[in-house]
């Protein structure tokens, strides 16, 4: 049986004919090496966050307040990272969480088609952000048979709302997760500085300028006039969800609906009322408001209040050891974001593939040298607060 861990055999053997890895197999390299590649414009969006970045760092630098025990003489030589998500059974608990400039990322600025080859080719399912720079149909075709979910970032406009997650479900993705916390965008001092949002240059708009309630908005197709479809989805963009608005969500599709942004407890209970399928806890990589807690620390809580409902996570992974932690605190699924970006901008889709596979070997070689054969036996295990 083929394990994750087993990609480190295949590196050392590759090193004994003297081929090293082209993507490092370490986050600090990684970043190091991608921001060498990216222009500046498109690397202050990536590695930028809110206000001074405090809440970016906490998130980065949470992971290291939990601790683990090692548990021995327990036959690890078979590892089971596969998980139960909306009636799937994925292979592992991680899946590449949604970024919406992934499409600038790769060379041929198609980084979204890329990540998609990267998910069909490791069998990590892809969560693709509303803004791609490919239209969502032709991002499903490219995964295959991996699962792919859909990220919403609800319009003003009901009907072009609607438009989109019929479409979503149209082409196979197997969610909607409903973006929370991105009505408005955050204080973004790196972005402002330069003077650049890759929206407003017609960037990454895909989604809207191929939808045809969106089309019929404009008085000229966009491909005509992109600056005249730009400043409508300006005006379209950014619909402030309540509570009451959740049955509307779950009138217009059958596929099951993840909230995410979730970090108060309270707010994961009434989720859970509301009857939603998924939590997804998460405060945008620190992209969105400054001063908060690091996410990791409100998992536990989430997860608590969370129930039987499972509960999805991000904000702050950069390695496999940081997925376990996730784990063990409750998390059912793993969000892998700027790692997996840094991979495109390096390697396409090949890059981001080896990426996933590393941080899936880092995790799954962990499980195994600590005694945890399968996922419950990890959570069994826990962390521990040691700082």
């Amino acid at each position: 049986m083929t394990q994750f861990g087993d990609y480190q055999n295949a590196v050392y053997l590759a090193g004994l004919n003297g081929v090293l890895p082209t993507v490092p197999v370490d986050f600090a390299n990684l970043e190091r090496r991608a921001a060498a590649a990216l222009p500046t414009h498109l690397l202050n969006y990536v590695q930028g966050g809110c206000g001074d970045e405090l809440t970016q760092r906490r998130n980065a630098g949470g992971f290291a307040r939990w601790g683990m025990t090692p548990r021995m003489m327990v036959d690890t030589s078979v590892r089971d990272l596969s998980v139960e998500l909306f009636g799937m059974r994925l292979p592992s608990p991680v899946f590449m969480a949604p970024i919406g400039v992934a499409g600038l990322c790769s060379q041929d600025g198609h980084g979204d088609l890329a990540a998609a080859r990267a998910s069909a080719e490791t069998g990590v399912p892809l969560m693709i952000s509303t803004l791609t720079n490919d239209p969502m149909e032709t991002i499903a075709e490219a995964v295959g048979e991996t699962p792919a979910f859909f990220q919403l970032y609800t319009p003003k406009d009901k009907a072009l709302a609607e438009s989109l997650v019929t479409r979503a479900g149209a082409a196979g993705y197997r969610a909607i997760v409903v973006t929370l916390d991105t009505w408005t965008t955050g204080w973004r001092p790196r972005d402002l500085n330069g003077g650049s949002f890759p929206q407003l240059r017609g960037h990454v708009l895909q989604n809207y300028f191929s939808d045809p309630v969106f089309r019929a908005m404009l008085s000229r197709p966009p491909e005509q006039d992109v600056p005249a479809a730009v400043r409508q989805w300006m005006a379209t963009f950014g619909k402030v969800l309540v509570w009451d608005d959740l049955a509307w969500l779950r009138s217009i599709t059958k596929l099951p609906i993840v909230l995410k942004g979730i970090c108060h407890p309270d707010d994961a209970r009434r989720a859970v009322d509301a009857g939603v399928d998924g939590i997804y806890c998460s405060n945008h990589g620190g992209r969105q408001a400054n001063g908060g807690i690091a996410a990791i620390d409100h998992l536990p809580g989430v997860v608590a209040a969370a129930g039987n409902v499972p509960v999805l996570f991000d904000s702050g992974i950069r390695s496999g050891t940081d997925v376990v932690k996730a784990l063990a605190l409750g998390a059912r699924a793993v969000g892998v974001g700027r790692p997996y970006l840094y991979g495109l901008a390096l390697g396409g889709a090949a890059g981001a593939a080896h990426v996933l596979r590393c941080i899936l070997a880092e995790a799954d070689l962990m499980m195994a040298v600590n005694g945890w054969p399968t996922i419950a036996d990890l959570r069994s295990a826990g962390a521990e607060r040691v700082a």
